[in-house]
């Protein structure tokens, strides 16, 4: 083929792709007269696929936000750390049976995990205790204090936002010092300055020398995560916190309730949880009085359970747009009988069969187009309610709104086939008689 010849064929190529997308154009225009000529009945029509929509963004938004909020939290407890929490009895005869097999979890047991796991980079018990009374009385909950050992602020990535942490010096000589977390100082001291005053938990006095800044919290309780608000929490010195604070149970209770492992960067934290059960079900006759929390195992249980909830609730909000896609296929197939005469009269003029589908699938398509966009404004709105309302963690992410637009006006697409052929089908001469 020689160079005129290649120049009048890319020519030729050009002038009917512009012929088709003039004739698009057309189509769409057409579409869209016909559909504003009879408004309510393509208002209608549209509502599964607004509804679709806004179910599909809503959902996968509320799914969003649970799992921004609890990959947050789990980042928090810290990747690279293993937390051993002692199990809470209230019963009294259940208390008793657990003791004739268990002490339940002591400061002998976390030497034991200090001396058997290597890779140990930070750790600490944790004496957690809810005090009877105190001065000043807090405004809201009673706060929790948490007995643990300096290096706690590494391990629970606390940030001083005023004054300090107190030391080791501190912890070994039972010092009578505290931390306030925010929603505690917020609750003792409003809008007072904390730093330098002092805190009655029952019967001993605590000088407070610091305050931490806020922290993400569990909302629901659990075996891996246990509802906890961890800024209604004071921080004591651990011996302080045994030592000092009475309980009039002590003899039943744990010695300790929890154990904060970090490791370095070199250990499997899955395989070092299995080694931290393994020890103590050893040294608790298998009493199951504890549990090992990993937050990796939590992460990556968490990205399975996201992945179930998602393809769930996209499933179920498809349902509504399955049902606007049979509304679009209903209203197609009547508007075929209603223009009968000028599907006809557009054959009898020269109009070819893919012509007509063509009319009639953009005609679907427009009705998924424009129900879409509306979805897309509504889910959205719908999710900022919820969040507002409910009080929920919501996000909106680019994905979803792709994926239930497309998918929209792929449903509206495939349900406007059949209404389209059946409409190309139509004998010129039948049709233009029809009355």
């Amino acid at each position: 083929m020689n160079a005129g010849a290649m120049n009048s064929y890319s020519r030729w190529k050009t002038l009917l792709a512009a012929r088709n997308l003039a004739q698009v154009l057309v189509d769409f225009n057409l579409g869209f007269e016909n559909l504003m000529m009879h408004k309510l009945r393509s208002l209608l029509t549209m509502l599964g696929m607004i509804f679709g929509v806004a179910a599909v963004i809503a959902m996968l938004s509320i799914g969003a936000g649970a799992r921004a909020q609890v990959m947050a939290l789990i980042e928090q407890m810290g990747v690279r750390n293993v937390i051993v929490e002692a199990h809470e009895v209230s019963a009294w005869e259940d208390m008793e049976k657990i003791r004739k097999i268990s002490m339940g979890l002591s400061l002998r047991d976390f030497r034991v995990i200090q001396s058997n796991v290597s890779g140990i980079v930070q750790a600490t018990p944790r004496k957690r205790f809810t005090p009877g009374r105190m001065i000043p009385k807090p405004q809201h909950d009673m706060p929790v204090v948490y007995g643990i050992s300096p290096n706690y602020q590494q391990i629970g990535s606390l940030k001083v936002v005023a004054g300090r942490f107190f030391d080791d010096a501190e912890n070994d000589r039972a010092a009578p010092v505290a931390v306030l977390g925010q929603g505690a100082k917020a609750s003792l001291f409003g809008q007072t300055e904390a730093v330098g005053q002092y805190v009655k938990i029952n019967e001993a006095w605590f000088h407070v020398v610091g305050v931490v800044g806020p922290q993400l919290s569990a909302q629901t309780s659990g075996d891996s995560l246990p509802a906890q608000d961890l800024n209604n929490l004071i921080y004591v010195p651990l011996y302080a916190a045994m030592f000092r604070l009475e309980d009039s149970r002590s003899n039943m209770k744990d010695e300790i309730d929890g154990i904060y492992l970090q490791l370095s960067s070199s250990l499997d934290t899955l395989a070092t949880a299995d080694v931290v059960r393994s020890l103590l079900n050893i040294s608790h006759r298998d009493a199951g009085d504890f549990s090992v929390i990993a937050p990796a195992e939590l992460l990556a249980q968490q990205q399975r359970t996201q992945h179930i909830f998602d393809l769930v609730m996209v499933a179920i909000a498809s349902i509504s747009l399955l049902v606007g896609g049979i509304g679009i296929m209903n209203i197609m197939l009547a508007a075929i009988l209603e223009r009968t005469r000028e599907i006809g009269v557009r054959r009898a003029l020269g109009a070819r069969q893919r012509d007509v589908i063509r009319q009639f699938l953009v005609e679907a398509v427009l009705i998924s187009l424009m129900g879409g966009l509306l979805g897309i404004a509504f889910g959205f709105g719908i999710s900022r309610l919820i969040a507002w309302l409910a009080g929920w963690s919501t996000v909106t992410t680019f994905s979803s709104i792709v994926l239930s637009f497309a998918f929209s006006v792929s449903i509206g697409l495939l349900f406007g086939i059949y209404p389209a052929r059946q409409a190309a089908r139509l004998d010129p001469v039948e049709a233009i008689r029809y009355e």
